[in-house]
């Protein structure tokens, strides 16, 4: 057998089998990726490590191992389960107690494992800036919890961003759970009554109304009856759930006193392993390709720490796509309908606008050229003088020809009735009359596949509810009207915005990062991206389990990051909403009414060609 190239492969190896020895799993499946860390019934998934073996892979890696394997140790599911709150915030905080319990009891066992899972602790406080909170409403109140119970059940200070969110939350916690908190010794080494301690701290902080219905008030004394007979009829038999959380901490001094070995064994030989190879300089030889894949890209280019927990089920689909011919041509047919009234001010506001373009569009000619359009304003001169020889002359390209246009629709479920069948009329007239003054115009939506996070967060669930999983929804990005699709092709797309059940949540900043990244690959010379909203990013499944303003900072982030390249002119419209606060070029309007003549203004007004015109309409103090 070849041995392998890759110097961090033992190493690897030797992780693996300490996290099976650790997990007391033999039959555990240990796996390396780039995606993020996870576990689920018969698989680990930990960091990569690289053939270059850093340091901070190689601890990060460790940590997460053990973490896992305590989890998978000292864990019941089903027992877990049973008392798992119904309310969201409320199961947050059950998650996080549970884990820092296994890794509070898997420190009793083996102490070597607490510095370990502190390393992770340290990496994942690092990476969503726990450190830089000085607010405890900035901070997940979970996350806090499972901190103060790691740090009383084991006695260690936390990292320093750990250390910081659970201060900030401390006192508020103790001062509504301290009794509570008083018998947190008496419940580690048994997961059920860890279970009901945990409900109770839950009360005490005031999420009592998510905890559900109690599951030990559903037992009966007849139910306890038939649970004591069956218990002496098979005393070899696990009897109660309570019992099964126990096996570990029942277990006789000398089944106990060898498994700790083994954990003891396979940690050192592991450390050993990692100590050797991290001492040695491990280089590529000179013109060797890396065998380890290279890391994934960030999920954005505006904020690398923007998290995506999984884009598998995102889809960027044509509108056609989504709906049968007739159909689109129903909903198209709908869609006028509804407008009918609405069509005649929009028709004379894009007439407007298509004379502001072709005033600028008057004919410049270049004349005394040696070859082009024969000029016969010249001929006089060559009936004069037959020496003369013919002058010809050429048409100038304007200035705007070279330009493309994109219209970005929030196509979210707050847009639904008037004010997407107006935003869906308005850029059908646009698209038309910008077609005919040769300027090219892409016509594009967002929103998500799913209310409440989709097979994402189906995913999440099944993997074990990862804290602060990042975006948890499956987009979707629709394409009504590519840029170099004539309108009279694409017209019926845009009654899909009529079809019912296509608006949901909406995700800003990932759909503008998208607009925006199709713009730049274009060759046309000038880009106008205007964005069309109703307010501020919001999708329920992700807002529930990371920082309020996760997908607003992230928004925010992509504005700046598009208005710093300067390769797109970004220009938005909010209706009902004010959406300055977002971007610097902007205006509000506060009837949708007012949408055709809000959108006609600010495209005439970037082809104006007096600065200071420019500057009035997009509300910009000084014109540069």
């Amino acid at each position: 057998m070849k041995q392998s190239d890759n110097p961090a492969d033992p190493f690897k190896k030797a992780l693996a089998e300490a996290t099976k020895v650790m997990a007391d799993d033999p039959e555990l499946s240990v796996n390396y990726s780039v995606d993020p860390p996870g576990m689920n019934d018969d698989t680990v998934r930990l960091p990569q490590v690289s053939r270059r073996m850093t340091r901070d892979e190689v601890l990060l890696a460790r940590g997460t191992a053990d973490a896992f394997a305590l989890r998978r140790r000292f864990h019941d599911a089903k027992l877990h389960q049973r008392y798992a709150p119904a309310g969201d915030m409320a199961r947050d905080l059950y998650e996080a107690m549970e884990s820092a319990r296994c890794e509070a009891v898997g420190a009793r066992h083996m102490p070597g494992t607490a510095g370990n899972i502190d390393t992770m602790i340290a990496a994942d406080a690092e990476r969503r800036g726990f450190a830089q909170i000085t607010a405890a409403s900035d901070a997940p109140l979970a996350t806090a919890a499972g901190y103060l119970i790691r740090h009383l059940a084991t006695g260690r200070d936390l990292p320093g961003g750990a250390q910081n969110v659970m201060e900030l939350w401390r006192g508020f916690i103790e001062e509504q759970a301290g009794g509570t908190l008083e018998g947190l010794e008496d419940t580690l080494n048994d997961q059920a009554a860890f279970a009901r301690f945990a409900r109770q701290v839950i009360d005490d902080l005031g999420y009592g109304d998510q905890l559900g219905e109690d599951p030990d008030s559903e037992e009966d004394d007849s139910t306890e009856e038939s649970q004591e007979e069956q218990d002496d009829d098979q005393p070899d038999s696990t009897g109660s759930d309570d019992e099964d959380s126990s096996d570990d901490a029942d277990a006789s001094p000398e089944q106990d006193q060898e498994q700790s070995q083994d954990m003891a064994e396979a940690q050192v030989s592991m450390d050993d392993l990692a100590d050797q190879e991290m001492s040695e300089e491990t280089e590529l030889p000179e013109g060797d390709a890396p065998l380890e894949p290279p890391p994934p890209p960030p999920h954005s280019d505006a904020d690398p720490n923007y998290v995506v927990f999984a884009t598998e089920f995102d889809e960027e689909v044509r509108a056609e796509d989504l709906a049968e011919p007739a159909e689109l041509e129903r909903l198209r047919a709908y869609l006028d309908q509804q407008l009918e009234p609405l069509k005649g001010a929009v028709s004379r506001l894009a007439n407007k606008l298509q004379r502001r373009l072709q005033a600028q569009q008057n004919r410049s000619w270049e004349f005394d050229l040696e070859e082009g359009i024969l000029d016969a304003g010249r001929l006089a001169r060559v009936v004069a003088n037959p020496t003369t020889p013919l002058s010809f002359k050429v048409e100038k390209d304007t200035e705007f020809r070279d330009t493309v246009v994109t219209l970005l629709l929030d196509n979210s479920g707050s847009m639904r009735g008037r004010p997407i069948s107006i935003a869906a009329i308005c850029a059908d007239v646009l698209a038309r009359t910008l077609e005919r003054c040769s300027v090219k115009v892409e016509i594009l939506g967002f929103t998500t596949r799913a209310w409440k996070g989709g097979q994402s967060r189906e995913k999440w669930l099944a993997e074990g509810r990862a804290q602060q999983p990042g975006r948890l929804n499956d987009l979707r990005h629709i394409i009504y009207k590519p840029a170099d699709a004539p309108m009279r092709r694409t017209r019926s797309n845009l009654g899909l915005m009529m079809k019912e059940g296509l608006l949901k949540e909406n995700i800003d900043g990932e759909a503008l990062e998208w607009a925006h990244r199709r713009m730049v690959g274009r060759p046309e010379a000038r880009k106008i991206l205007m964005v069309i909203s109703d307010g501020a990013p919001v999708d329920d499944s992700t807002l529930s389990v990371n920082p309020a303003n996760y997908l607003e900072k992230h928004l925010r982030d992509v504005i700046a990051m598009v208005e710093k390249k300067k390769a797109v002119e970004l220009i938005a419209i909010g209706i009902g909403h004010d959406v300055t606060r977002y971007y610097d070029r902007a205006v509000t309007i506060t009837d949708v009414e007012q949408l055709a003549g809000a959108m006609t203004e600010q495209l005439a007004s970037l082809f104006d060609s007096d600065p200071r015109a420019r500057a009035r309409v997009m509300g910009i103090k000084k014109a540069s």
